[in-house]
Parts: C-alpha cells; structure tokens; sequence
C-alpha cells in the first residue's frame, strides 16, 4: 500500500476533535487508574544503526499487528484512558500505514506524537502527517554533526534530521528534540541546544544513554557516575540557556536526582521526583503487540502479556510486570540507595537505568545526588563491565559499581574502598496484587 493510497482512504474530517488527555493522577502509590502516556513501538524496522538502540532496531518483529489490529488498539488505549500515544521504532514511518493510525488516535480524542530520527522522513510523509493531525514531532539529535552520525552509524544522519524538522516547520507542525547524553556528546550539549533552538524547537529532552541492547556492546560510552558532576555544571548553563530562548528543557525519567538543580530541572513538569513511572504512568507496547511496563525495558522479565492473547486492560490491571512498581517498597531497595536520605521518595530513579546496569532495580549510581554526597567525602564511583550482553533487543550485560578515593594518589595507595556487585534479576511472583497473568 502506496502513501497516496493511505491518504485516500482517510475520511474527510474538517475539525480534529481536541485531544482531552483525561488522565486521573493517583498519588498514592500503587494506583493507577489508565496510563497517561502510551509509548507504541509501531515497528522494529529501521533506517539507522544507532549505537546506543535498545532494542537493536532493524529488522521487522516476526508477525507485527497487522493494520486492523493497530486500530483495535488504539480503541483500546481510548477505552483504558489514555492520554497520549506517542509512536516510536525503529522508525513509525516505515509502516505504510503510519498515517491511518495517527488519524485514528486523533480521532479517538487522544494526542498523538512521534519520536524519529528524521533519516527518511520526506516531506511527502510529514504533509501527511500534519494532514492526519500530529501534535508534535521530536527529533532525536545527538550532539554535534560529527558526533551524531558516529553514533548513528549512517551518514548525513545529522543533516537529514534538521531537513526533516525544516519539512515539519514548513507544514504548519511543531517540533521538539531529544538528546542522549553519553561519553561523546556530554561536551557538546550547549553549542547543540542554540541550533535546536534556532530551528524553533518548543522543547528539549534530555535523557542519559544506558547500558542495555547496542550500548551494552560499547559500555566506553556510557557516563562514568563521577562525571555526573561536570554534566550537571553544564546543565544549570543550559537551564538558564533554555530560559532564555522559550524552551522548556524535559529531563527524561533518568535524569537527576535531588541535587540542587532538582527544582529547576523538573520545573516544566511542576514537580520533584517521586519515583519510576513505569506501569504508573506510562505503558509500552511492542510492535508485535507485546504489553510492558516501559517502552525502554524488554525482555521476559518486563513484558507482562500479549495483546493479542490478553487485550490490554487485563495485562494493565493484573500483571505483575505492569504493577510490581506500583506495589514497591523501600524495602525492594539495595545497596547506597536502600540507606539513602530520599529512598522513599526517590525510589532508586529509573528502572530503565539501574535494572540494565546491575542486573536488578533498586541501586542506582546514575545520581547527581550521590555523586555530590561522594565527593563531599573525597570519595567517587566508576562502573565497570563484568559481562557483556547477548545480541538480543534490550539485552545487557552487567556491571559493578567501585566506591573510590578521588584523589588519584590515594586511589593508587589504596585502592577500591567499596564495591556493589550486580544482582541477578528479580523473579516474577506468583502472588499478590501484581500476579502474573496465567498463559496457560
């Protein structure tokens, strides 16, 4: 099925309706009444070789949902209440069918986005778009020119991005960046914000890459938590940066936690950090219709269920890898984080952060709070590969985390005066609230 033919077969709407992203926030944990976001993997195909994929995006999944079982879902994400759909890949334009299901989601009443890297988004398909009613387009631009297309692993990745978001300006759409911050793009994050900016970007989210698919195999890129410092220096400039030029800087969920750019850091979400939001606010579906509580987890551990087996709803309010975060304690909690002054607010940060590094969640060095509490006592952390991953989609290996003198000197005399080992995973259980869903 051609473009033109996708568009031939939307239905003449002259007026959207306007997304009402009715979502009931529960602050009580363990409560979550419908996701607010759902992040949709629409296909594992992909035009890039990113070294830091996750899912090792590529290829197609065997057996992806068809064209009707996508609007089946999108019925379903309405009748769960959800928010926003947010399409990801591999690349959601390499569906032929990408602009039926953006209409659909619109119509629903839902928002729809899209996350891309804009190798192949032509202006043909971006008229679409705008035409079937997206919200927003963020482009995924990782550093400097140089520096992206290394990390891209294509060439004129870097220019064909900005073309794209030129394209999406032009037809009347808004756009929005996202950025990885690694080992090589750490030092370019503020040259490369003016240039966002300069092509009218209304937000810029930040996210730290983790060790897990294609960056498991390259842990040199992964930040050193010692590092955490500078980085964080280098934000409070891109804060007041961002304050300046009208764009509202999102940190993404592993980002931070509770030093003293906190505040300023989270001030577009008008909160602090109150913990891991997957399965509370936020779901993942895979392209193969597989149901998990966070678009950057996988595997067996955190896929609760299958749509097509289950439906949504079901693996929603009754698997235990959708709810066991809603149902966690400080006592879940391991190692510096279980002793921390916010364990019980923080909750160890971001599942998709600690889980790839150490094997099991609950322990994040990934903190600019502990980074700080470390050098106070002249003391840092480095991480260090102990195995490598597998080669399958959101796979890793693992990695222990070695307490330091910072002072290089004494760091010779003595040596490691710590060291976290990695865990293994935690086991699903079958009791509780959170049970699994039984396959059988």
């Amino acid at each position: 099925m051609s473009l033109a033919d996708v568009r031939r077969r939307l239905p003449v709407v002259h007026s959207l309706p306007k997304p009402d992203n009715r979502w009931t926030s529960m602050e009580a944990r363990g409560v979550a009444a419908a996701p607010r976001w759902a992040v949709w993997e629409l296909t594992l195909a992909c035009d890039q070789k990113c070294a830091h994929c996750g899912p090792r995006a590529g290829h197609r999944r065997p057996d992806e949902l068809s064209t009707e079982e996508c609007l089946q879902v999108v019925r379903d994400l309405k009748a769960l209440g959800a928010g926003e759909v947010v399409l990801i890949g591999g690349e959601a334009y390499l569906r032929n069918d990408f602009i039926l299901i953006i209409r659909a989601i619109r119509e629903a009443g839902m928002s729809c986005t899209m996350t891309t890297g804009g190798y192949n988004l032509t202006k043909e398909r971006v008229d679409a778009m705008i035409e079937a009613g997206i919200g927003s387009v963020t482009f995924s631009i990782d550093g400097l020119e140089a520096t992206h297309d290394r990390l891209r692993g294509v060439p004129d990745s870097w220019q064909r991005a900005f073309a794209a978001m030129r394209h999406v300006r032009a037809a009347g759409g808004k756009v929005a960046s996202n950025a990885q911050i690694n080992a090589l793009t750490h030092g370019e994050l503020l040259p490369l914000f003016e240039l966002l900016a300069d092509e009218g970007i209304h937000s810029w989210q930040l996210q730290i890459t983790v060790p897990h698919g294609n960056a498991a195999d390259h842990p040199e890129i992964i930040l050193q938590p010692h590092m955490f410092l500078e980085l964080f220096e280098t934000l409070d400039t891109l804060l007041d940066r961002c304050q300046a030029r009208g764009v509202r800087l999102w940190p993404g969920n592993n980002l931070g936690y509770f030093g003293p750019l906190e505040r300023r850091l989270r001030l577009a979400q008008k909160k602090h950090w109150r913990g891991c939001v997957a399965g509370v606010s936020v779901v993942g579906i895979e392209s193969d219709g597989g149901i998990k509580n966070c678009p950057s987890l996988g595997g067996e551990v955190n896929v609760g269920g299958n749509w097509r087996v289950h439906g949504l709803k079901k693996v929603w309010e009754e698997s235990y890898q959708l709810g066991y975060i809603r149902q966690r304690t400080v006592d879940d909690l391991w190692g510096y984080c279980r002793e921390c002054y916010y364990a019980e607010t923080c909750m160890a940060g971001c599942t998709a952060a600690a889980e790839p590094l150490l094997g099991r969640p609950g322990n994040n060095p990934f903190c600019h709070h502990r980074a700080l509490t470390m050098d106070r006592q002249g003391l840092r952390e480095r991480i260090e590969q102990v195995r490598g991953a597998g080669g399958q989609g959101f796979d890793n290996g693992l990695f222990r985390v070695i307490r330091e003198h910072k002072d290089p000197a004494m760091r010779a005399l003595h040596g490691p005066v710590a060291i976290e080992e990695p865990r293994v995973s935690r086991l699903v259980e079958p009791h509780g609230p959170g049970r699994p869903i039984d396959l059988g």
